[in-house]
Protein backbone atom coordinates (compact mmCIF):
# COMPACT_ATOMS: atom_id res chain seq x y z
CA UNK A 1 0.00 0.00 0.00
CA UNK A 2 2.48 3.01 -1.53
CA UNK A 3 2.33 6.28 0.32
CA UNK A 4 1.65 9.52 -2.02
CA UNK A 5 4.96 10.90 -3.36
CA UNK A 6 6.86 6.88 -2.78
CA UNK A 7 7.06 6.15 -6.52
CA UNK A 8 10.12 4.89 -8.13
CA UNK A 9 11.68 3.20 -10.99
CA UNK A 10 11.13 0.06 -11.05
CA UNK A 11 13.43 -2.60 -11.53
CA UNK A 12 11.01 -5.33 -9.73
CA UNK A 13 12.41 -9.30 -9.11
CA UNK A 14 10.80 -12.43 -8.61
CA UNK A 15 12.14 -15.90 -8.16
CA UNK A 16 10.88 -19.58 -7.47
CA UNK A 17 11.98 -20.61 -4.12
CA UNK A 18 10.31 -24.05 -3.54
CA UNK A 19 8.57 -26.44 -5.50
CA UNK A 20 4.43 -27.15 -4.36
CA UNK A 21 3.29 -31.03 -5.30
CA UNK A 22 -0.04 -31.60 -6.24
CA UNK A 23 -2.81 -31.11 -8.90
CA UNK A 24 -3.28 -27.70 -10.07
CA UNK A 25 -7.02 -26.30 -11.07
CA UNK A 26 -5.33 -23.79 -12.71
CA UNK A 27 -7.51 -20.96 -14.24
CA UNK A 28 -10.67 -21.83 -12.73
CA UNK A 29 -13.56 -19.08 -12.02
CA UNK A 30 -10.89 -16.90 -13.72
CA UNK A 31 -13.50 -15.47 -16.40
CA UNK A 32 -15.91 -14.76 -13.29
CA UNK A 33 -12.96 -12.79 -11.64
CA UNK A 34 -12.12 -10.84 -14.57
CA UNK A 35 -15.45 -9.78 -15.22
CA UNK A 36 -15.65 -8.76 -11.93
CA UNK A 37 -12.59 -6.57 -12.09
CA UNK A 38 -13.08 -4.85 -15.09
CA UNK A 39 -16.81 -3.44 -13.52
CA UNK A 40 -15.61 -1.83 -10.35
CA UNK A 41 -11.60 -1.88 -10.36
CA UNK A 42 -10.79 0.39 -12.60
CA UNK A 43 -13.43 3.21 -10.90
CA UNK A 44 -12.64 2.79 -7.63
CA UNK A 45 -8.66 3.04 -8.04
CA UNK A 46 -9.05 6.48 -9.74
CA UNK A 47 -11.34 7.90 -6.96
CA UNK A 48 -9.30 6.79 -4.12
CA UNK A 49 -5.32 7.55 -5.83
CA UNK A 50 -6.53 11.01 -5.86
CA UNK A 51 -6.69 11.04 -2.67
CA UNK A 52 -2.85 9.79 -2.24
CA UNK A 53 -3.47 5.78 -2.02
CA UNK A 54 -2.71 3.48 -3.79
CA UNK A 55 -4.23 0.11 -4.13
CA UNK A 56 -3.30 -3.15 -5.22
CA UNK A 57 -3.47 -3.15 -9.41
CA UNK A 58 -5.04 -4.42 -11.46
CA UNK A 59 -2.86 -6.89 -12.72
CA UNK A 60 -0.80 -7.83 -9.54
CA UNK A 61 -4.49 -8.97 -7.73
CA UNK A 62 -5.20 -10.78 -11.18
CA UNK A 63 -1.86 -12.82 -11.05
CA UNK A 64 -2.29 -13.11 -6.99
CA UNK A 65 -5.55 -15.11 -7.55
CA UNK A 66 -4.32 -17.37 -10.45
CA UNK A 67 -2.48 -19.07 -7.35
CA UNK A 68 -5.13 -19.56 -5.02
CA UNK A 69 -7.15 -22.82 -4.95
CA UNK A 70 -8.87 -24.32 -2.13
CA UNK A 71 -11.14 -27.45 -1.65
CA UNK A 72 -12.58 -26.56 2.11
CA UNK A 73 -16.14 -25.83 2.77
CA UNK A 74 -15.06 -22.38 5.08
CA UNK A 75 -12.57 -20.08 4.78
CA UNK A 76 -11.67 -16.93 7.09
CA UNK A 77 -9.58 -14.61 5.10
CA UNK A 78 -7.69 -11.34 6.37
CA UNK A 79 -6.55 -7.76 5.23
CA UNK A 80 -5.23 -5.74 8.50
CA UNK A 81 -4.72 -2.52 5.34
CA UNK A 82 -7.59 -3.62 3.52
CA UNK A 83 -8.49 0.14 1.70
CA UNK A 84 -11.71 0.53 0.36
CA UNK A 85 -11.93 -3.73 0.38
CA UNK A 86 -11.82 -4.25 -3.51
CA UNK A 87 -8.71 -6.90 -2.59
CA UNK A 88 -9.73 -8.59 -0.46
CA UNK A 89 -13.59 -8.88 -1.55
CA UNK A 90 -11.87 -9.97 -4.84
CA UNK A 91 -10.62 -12.71 -2.99
CA UNK A 92 -13.33 -13.89 -1.22
CA UNK A 93 -15.35 -13.62 -4.19
CA UNK A 94 -12.54 -15.95 -6.53
CA UNK A 95 -12.82 -18.46 -3.41
CA UNK A 96 -16.17 -18.81 -3.33
CA UNK A 97 -16.31 -19.67 -6.92
CA UNK A 98 -14.07 -22.66 -6.02
CA UNK A 99 -17.06 -23.91 -3.44
CA UNK A 100 -15.97 -22.23 -0.42
CA UNK A 101 -17.70 -19.85 2.06
CA UNK A 102 -15.77 -17.16 3.13
CA UNK A 103 -15.98 -14.90 5.82
CA UNK A 104 -13.91 -11.54 4.84
CA UNK A 105 -12.39 -9.37 7.66
CA UNK A 106 -10.10 -5.91 6.98
CA UNK A 107 -9.00 -3.16 8.91
CA UNK A 108 -8.32 0.60 7.66
CA UNK A 109 -7.00 3.42 9.16
CA UNK A 110 -8.75 5.70 6.75
CA UNK A 111 -12.28 6.65 7.69
CA UNK A 112 -13.46 6.91 3.61
CA UNK A 113 -11.86 3.68 2.75
CA UNK A 114 -13.28 1.80 6.09
CA UNK A 115 -16.73 3.09 5.60
CA UNK A 116 -16.43 2.01 2.07
CA UNK A 117 -15.03 -1.59 2.54
CA UNK A 118 -17.77 -2.19 4.88
CA UNK A 119 -19.93 -2.04 2.11
CA UNK A 120 -17.48 -5.32 0.33
CA UNK A 121 -16.55 -6.75 3.30
CA UNK A 122 -18.28 -9.01 6.05
CA UNK A 123 -16.43 -6.98 9.11
CA UNK A 124 -15.02 -4.19 8.45
CA UNK A 125 -12.93 -2.15 11.48
CA UNK A 126 -12.11 1.81 10.96
CA UNK A 127 -9.13 1.87 13.41
CA UNK A 128 -5.21 1.49 13.74
CA UNK A 129 -4.30 -1.51 13.35
CA UNK A 130 -2.75 -1.44 16.80
CA UNK A 131 -6.19 -0.86 18.82
CA UNK A 132 -7.59 -3.84 17.31
CA UNK A 133 -7.77 -7.42 18.48
CA UNK A 134 -8.10 -10.30 15.71
CA UNK A 135 -7.92 -13.78 17.56
CA UNK A 136 -4.36 -15.65 17.08
CA UNK A 137 -4.34 -18.41 14.59
CA UNK A 138 -7.69 -17.90 12.84
CA UNK A 139 -7.02 -16.99 9.31
CA UNK A 140 -6.95 -18.89 6.47
CA UNK A 141 -5.52 -16.56 4.03
CA UNK A 142 -3.62 -13.32 5.43
CA UNK A 143 -3.56 -10.76 2.66
CA UNK A 144 -0.96 -8.03 3.43
CA UNK A 145 0.03 -4.86 1.48
CA UNK A 146 1.25 -3.10 4.37
CA UNK A 147 2.15 0.85 4.31
CA UNK A 148 5.45 1.45 2.70
CA UNK A 149 8.35 3.91 4.47
CA UNK A 150 9.80 4.41 7.61
CA UNK A 151 7.94 4.75 11.09
CA UNK A 152 9.80 7.22 12.23
CA UNK A 153 11.77 9.64 10.29
CA UNK A 154 15.05 11.64 11.26
CA UNK A 155 13.78 14.64 11.25
CA UNK A 156 16.37 16.04 13.81
CA UNK A 157 19.01 14.69 10.80
CA UNK A 158 21.48 13.38 12.65
CA UNK A 159 21.99 10.64 10.81
CA UNK A 160 21.00 7.37 13.08
CA UNK A 161 18.88 5.72 10.80
CA UNK A 162 19.20 1.98 12.99
CA UNK A 163 16.43 3.07 15.59
CA UNK A 164 14.01 3.73 12.23
CA UNK A 165 11.62 0.85 11.72
CA UNK A 166 9.69 0.25 8.37
CA UNK A 167 6.28 0.07 8.47
CA UNK A 168 6.23 -3.42 6.47
CA UNK A 169 7.99 -4.54 8.94
CA UNK A 170 5.64 -3.27 11.94
CA UNK A 171 2.55 -4.77 10.34
CA UNK A 172 3.99 -8.08 9.32
CA UNK A 173 5.13 -8.85 13.32
CA UNK A 174 1.46 -7.43 14.29
CA UNK A 175 -0.39 -9.10 12.05
CA UNK A 176 0.95 -12.21 11.33
CA UNK A 177 -0.46 -14.19 14.41
CA UNK A 178 -3.64 -14.49 12.92
CA UNK A 179 -2.63 -16.79 10.59
CA UNK A 180 -2.89 -20.34 11.49
CA UNK A 181 -0.45 -23.15 10.99
CA UNK A 182 -0.60 -23.96 7.24
CA UNK A 183 -2.18 -21.19 6.37
CA UNK A 184 -1.04 -19.09 3.22
CA UNK A 185 0.74 -15.74 3.52
CA UNK A 186 0.42 -12.97 0.31
CA UNK A 187 2.90 -10.40 0.68
CA UNK A 188 2.98 -7.31 -0.99
CA UNK A 189 6.09 -5.28 -0.18
CA UNK A 190 9.06 -3.14 -2.16
CA UNK A 191 11.89 -5.11 -2.97
CA UNK A 192 14.24 -3.24 -0.97
CA UNK A 193 12.49 -4.22 2.23
CA UNK A 194 13.84 -7.51 2.51
CA UNK A 195 16.81 -7.05 4.32
CA UNK A 196 18.37 -9.57 6.26
CA UNK A 197 16.18 -9.31 9.26
CA UNK A 198 12.64 -9.56 7.43
CA UNK A 199 13.98 -12.30 5.64
CA UNK A 200 15.24 -14.36 8.59
CA UNK A 201 11.75 -13.80 9.95
CA UNK A 202 10.26 -15.02 6.60
CA UNK A 203 11.98 -18.58 6.63
CA UNK A 204 12.01 -18.77 10.46
CA UNK A 205 8.10 -19.34 10.17
CA UNK A 206 7.22 -19.78 7.08
CA UNK A 207 7.86 -22.84 4.03
CA UNK A 208 6.90 -23.60 0.35
CA UNK A 209 7.42 -19.37 0.13
CA UNK A 210 7.69 -18.23 -3.51
CA UNK A 211 8.88 -14.78 -4.50
CA UNK A 212 7.53 -13.07 -7.45
CA UNK A 213 8.08 -10.01 -9.32
CA UNK A 214 5.37 -7.58 -9.67
CA UNK A 215 3.36 -6.56 -13.10
CA UNK A 216 3.34 -3.35 -11.97
CA UNK A 217 6.75 -1.60 -11.69
CA UNK A 218 5.62 1.56 -10.57
CA UNK A 219 6.34 0.62 -6.18
CA UNK A 220 9.37 -2.16 -7.10
CA UNK A 221 6.93 -4.71 -5.72
CA UNK A 222 7.61 -8.31 -5.35
CA UNK A 223 4.57 -10.38 -4.06
CA UNK A 224 5.67 -13.17 -1.54
CA UNK A 225 3.88 -16.14 -1.20
CA UNK A 226 4.88 -18.75 1.91
CA UNK A 227 2.81 -21.62 4.25
CA UNK A 228 2.77 -20.87 7.70
CA UNK A 229 4.71 -22.88 9.96
CA UNK A 230 5.12 -23.27 13.68
CA UNK A 231 8.46 -20.96 14.36
CA UNK A 232 11.98 -23.10 14.03
CA UNK A 233 15.45 -22.58 12.91
CA UNK A 234 15.26 -20.42 9.29
CA UNK A 235 15.28 -22.09 6.58
CA UNK A 236 18.85 -20.87 5.03
CA UNK A 237 18.24 -21.77 1.20
CA UNK A 238 15.10 -19.93 1.76
CA UNK A 239 16.55 -16.55 3.25
CA UNK A 240 19.51 -16.86 0.60
CA UNK A 241 17.12 -17.56 -2.01
CA UNK A 242 14.49 -14.51 -1.30
CA UNK A 243 18.10 -12.33 -0.33
CA UNK A 244 19.33 -13.15 -3.85
CA UNK A 245 15.92 -11.97 -5.45
CA UNK A 246 15.97 -8.71 -3.50
CA UNK A 247 19.10 -7.78 -4.89
CA UNK A 248 18.36 -8.84 -8.07
CA UNK A 249 21.60 -11.02 -8.27
CA UNK A 250 19.02 -13.83 -9.06
CA UNK A 251 16.89 -14.81 -12.39
CA UNK A 252 12.80 -14.71 -11.79
CA UNK A 253 9.70 -14.18 -12.94
CA UNK A 254 6.87 -11.58 -13.70
CA UNK A 255 3.16 -12.69 -11.72
CA UNK A 256 1.58 -12.32 -14.89
CA UNK A 257 -0.30 -14.65 -17.23
CA UNK A 258 2.60 -16.74 -17.90
CA UNK A 259 2.95 -17.48 -14.44
CA UNK A 260 1.86 -21.31 -14.61
CA UNK A 261 3.15 -21.92 -11.27
CA UNK A 262 1.20 -24.66 -8.76
CA UNK A 263 -1.69 -22.85 -6.93
CA UNK A 264 -1.52 -22.61 -2.69
CA UNK A 265 -4.59 -24.69 -1.50
CA UNK A 266 -6.29 -22.12 0.98
CA UNK A 267 -7.05 -24.45 4.15
CA UNK A 268 -9.72 -24.79 5.98
CA UNK A 269 -10.68 -22.23 8.93
CA UNK A 270 -10.44 -23.66 12.31
CA UNK A 271 -13.65 -25.45 13.08
CA UNK A 272 -13.05 -24.62 17.22
CA UNK A 273 -11.55 -20.87 16.54
CA UNK A 274 -14.29 -18.74 17.56
CA UNK A 275 -14.05 -15.17 15.58
CA UNK A 276 -12.53 -12.92 17.69
CA UNK A 277 -12.16 -9.23 16.04
CA UNK A 278 -12.79 -6.11 17.45
CA UNK A 279 -11.77 -2.92 18.27
CA UNK A 280 -9.65 -1.48 21.75
CA UNK A 281 -11.50 2.15 21.14
CA UNK A 282 -14.51 2.57 19.04
CA UNK A 283 -15.41 5.64 17.56
CA UNK A 284 -19.22 7.58 17.49
CA UNK A 285 -20.11 6.59 13.86
CA UNK A 286 -18.65 2.55 14.12
CA UNK A 287 -20.99 2.14 17.95
CA UNK A 288 -24.08 3.50 16.08
CA UNK A 289 -23.80 1.30 13.47
CA UNK A 290 -23.09 -1.64 16.14
CA UNK A 291 -26.27 -0.63 17.73
CA UNK A 292 -28.39 -0.51 14.95
CA UNK A 293 -26.97 -4.40 13.43
CA UNK A 294 -27.61 -5.60 16.99
CA UNK A 295 -31.02 -3.87 17.67
CA UNK A 296 -32.93 -7.31 17.34
CA UNK A 297 -30.81 -8.66 19.89
CA UNK A 298 -31.02 -5.76 22.67
CA UNK A 299 -33.44 -4.64 25.12
CA UNK A 300 -34.29 -1.34 23.53
CA UNK A 301 -37.47 -3.13 21.55
CA UNK A 302 -39.10 -4.09 25.08
CA UNK A 303 -37.62 -0.68 26.99
CA UNK A 304 -41.69 0.18 27.46
CA UNK A 305 -42.32 -2.82 28.83
CA UNK A 306 -39.55 -3.29 31.38
CA UNK A 307 -39.57 0.48 32.63
CA UNK A 308 -43.28 1.14 32.09
CA UNK A 309 -43.79 1.22 35.41
CA UNK A 310 -42.06 3.72 36.57
CA UNK A 311 -44.68 6.58 35.38
CA UNK A 312 -47.85 4.90 36.59
CA UNK A 313 -49.34 7.46 40.23
CA UNK A 314 -48.58 6.12 43.35
CA UNK A 315 -51.62 5.08 45.00
CA UNK A 316 -51.85 6.78 48.66
CA UNK A 317 -51.99 4.22 52.01
CA UNK A 318 -55.35 3.19 53.05
CA UNK A 319 -54.71 4.59 56.64
CA UNK A 320 -52.37 7.12 57.65
CA UNK A 321 -48.24 5.92 58.33
CA UNK A 322 -46.95 5.70 61.44
CA UNK A 323 -43.83 6.77 63.02
CA UNK A 324 -41.96 3.83 61.87
CA UNK A 325 -43.67 2.75 58.57
CA UNK A 326 -42.50 6.56 57.77
CA UNK A 327 -38.51 4.83 59.12
CA UNK A 328 -38.92 2.16 57.04
CA UNK A 329 -39.99 4.15 54.06
CA UNK A 330 -37.34 6.70 54.26
CA UNK A 331 -34.15 4.28 55.04
CA UNK A 332 -35.54 2.23 51.70
CA UNK A 333 -35.40 4.87 49.49
CA UNK A 334 -39.07 5.10 49.05
CA UNK A 335 -39.42 8.44 50.15
CA UNK A 336 -37.44 11.19 49.29
CA UNK A 337 -37.31 15.04 48.33
CA UNK A 338 -37.90 18.04 50.73
CA UNK A 339 -39.05 17.82 54.75
CA UNK A 340 -40.01 20.74 56.73
CA UNK A 341 -40.72 20.33 60.23
CA UNK A 342 -43.49 22.68 62.46
CA UNK A 343 -39.98 24.20 63.95
CA UNK A 344 -39.27 25.69 60.43
CA UNK A 345 -35.69 23.41 60.19
CA UNK A 346 -35.79 22.30 55.87
CA UNK A 347 -34.21 19.16 55.42
CA UNK A 348 -33.45 17.97 52.07
CA UNK A 349 -33.47 13.80 52.66
CA UNK A 350 -32.72 10.71 51.20
CA UNK A 351 -32.88 7.21 52.37
CA UNK A 352 -30.80 4.04 52.37
CA UNK A 353 -29.81 0.73 53.95
CA UNK A 354 -26.08 0.09 54.75
CA UNK A 355 -24.78 -3.80 54.89
CA UNK A 356 -22.24 -4.03 58.52
CA UNK A 357 -21.23 -6.15 60.64
CA UNK A 358 -21.84 -6.78 64.61
CA UNK A 359 -18.98 -8.37 66.11
CA UNK A 360 -19.53 -10.57 69.12
CA UNK A 361 -17.00 -12.39 71.81
CA UNK A 362 -17.73 -15.46 73.83
CA UNK A 363 -15.15 -16.92 76.23
CA UNK A 364 -15.89 -20.39 76.60
CA UNK A 365 -14.10 -22.38 79.61
CA UNK A 366 -12.60 -25.84 78.33
CA UNK A 367 -13.01 -28.95 80.41
CA UNK A 368 -9.10 -28.82 81.16
CA UNK A 369 -9.34 -25.38 82.59
CA UNK A 370 -8.29 -23.62 79.47
CA UNK A 371 -10.30 -20.44 78.06
CA UNK A 372 -11.30 -20.34 74.28
CA UNK A 373 -12.04 -17.16 72.68
CA UNK A 374 -15.09 -17.48 69.93
CA UNK A 375 -15.95 -14.46 67.74
CA UNK A 376 -18.70 -14.16 65.81
CA UNK A 377 -19.62 -11.77 63.05
CA UNK A 378 -22.93 -11.58 62.32
CA UNK A 379 -24.29 -9.93 59.10
CA UNK A 380 -26.48 -6.69 59.76
CA UNK A 381 -28.57 -4.12 57.79
CA UNK A 382 -28.75 -0.53 59.00
CA UNK A 383 -31.14 2.00 57.97
CA UNK A 384 -29.85 5.05 57.41
CA UNK A 385 -31.30 8.40 56.43
CA UNK A 386 -29.09 11.65 55.29
CA UNK A 387 -30.46 14.84 55.25
CA UNK A 388 -28.66 18.37 53.99
CA UNK A 389 -29.31 21.23 56.20
CA UNK A 390 -31.25 23.80 53.88
CA UNK A 391 -32.48 26.30 56.92
CA UNK A 392 -30.62 29.12 56.41
CA UNK A 393 -28.16 30.04 59.37
CA UNK A 394 -24.82 29.03 60.68
CA UNK A 395 -25.92 24.85 59.88
CA UNK A 396 -26.64 25.65 56.40
CA UNK A 397 -25.32 23.16 54.14
CA UNK A 398 -24.64 20.36 57.16
CA UNK A 399 -25.25 16.67 56.74
CA UNK A 400 -27.29 15.21 59.03
CA UNK A 401 -27.17 11.64 59.39
CA UNK A 402 -29.87 9.54 61.12
CA UNK A 403 -29.50 5.47 61.87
Amino acid sequence: MPRAGLAYPSQLTSIFLTTLAGSSRQGRAAASMETQMALIFQRLARNFIKAGYFPTDEATLAGILRLLDTDAAQLRIIDPCCGEGVALAEAKAHLEDLGARVEALGVEFDRERAWHAKELLDAVIHSDIHDVVIGPRTGSLLFLNPPYGDAVSDKAQTGDRAKADRLEKIFFRSTIRSLQYGGVLVLIVPHYVIDEEFATVIARGFEQVRYYRAPEQRFRQCVIFGVRRRSDRPDQGIKAAMLAAARGEADVTTLDENCADVPYLVPQAPADAKRKFHAVRIDAPQLIAELRRLQRHTLWSQFATQFGQTGLSVRPPLKALRQWHLALALAAGQISGIVTAKSGRTLLVKGDTIKSQQRSVKFIEEADGGITEETTMTDIFVPAIRGIDLTPGPDYGAIVTIR
